[in-house]
């Protein structure tokens, strides 16, 4: 018996496959000293919209990244260490209007600097993007740019 297999059930059937074996970013976890202070940062500032989590024990909270991907945040459930993370290890996220955010910052007194450390200063990539980076209440680094 041959089996008859059309172009559009070939397409269906690698379609099929790609989706058990192509591997994508699902979310990103982050400890927090104080999961209140970021909850409110995460929300109030980076603008993330906080989503359903599973846990419902107040030492997590969810926000939307968009494109199916979320971020976590955790209490840390025994004594804080400070993380040593090193502006070169960050997460970035794109808004529509860097200078309304950078206004945002200004008037909640959050500060911010370029990718060289000059506190309030813009910095310009290569292909015209601007960035600032800031660091969230746990001290993690965050790179917000206008690449939108």
């Amino acid at each position: 018996m041959k089996l008859k297999i059309t172009c559009t059930t070939f397409v269906l059937l690698i379609s099929m496959m790609t989706a058990y074996t192509q591997t994508k970013i699902n979310h990103v976890a982050i400890y927090a000293k104080d999961i209140k202070k970021s909850g409110e940062f995460y929300e109030n500032i980076v603008g993330l919209k906080e989503i359903d989590e599973p846990f419902k024990d107040g030492l997590h909270i969810w926000y939307d990244m968009g494109m199916g991907t979320s971020l976590h945040v955790i209490a840390r459930e025994h004594p804080w260490t400070n993380p040593s993370i090193e502006k070169d290890n960050h997460l970035c996220f794109s808004v529509a209007d860097l200078d309304g955010f950078i206004k945002k910052l200004r008037d909640n007194k959050i500060p911010y600097e370029d990718a060289r450390g000059n506190a309030g200063k813009v910095n310009i990539r290569p292909d015209g993007i601007r960035q600032i980076y800031i660091q969230d209440p746990s001290g993690y680094w965050l790179e917000i740019n206008d690449e939108y």
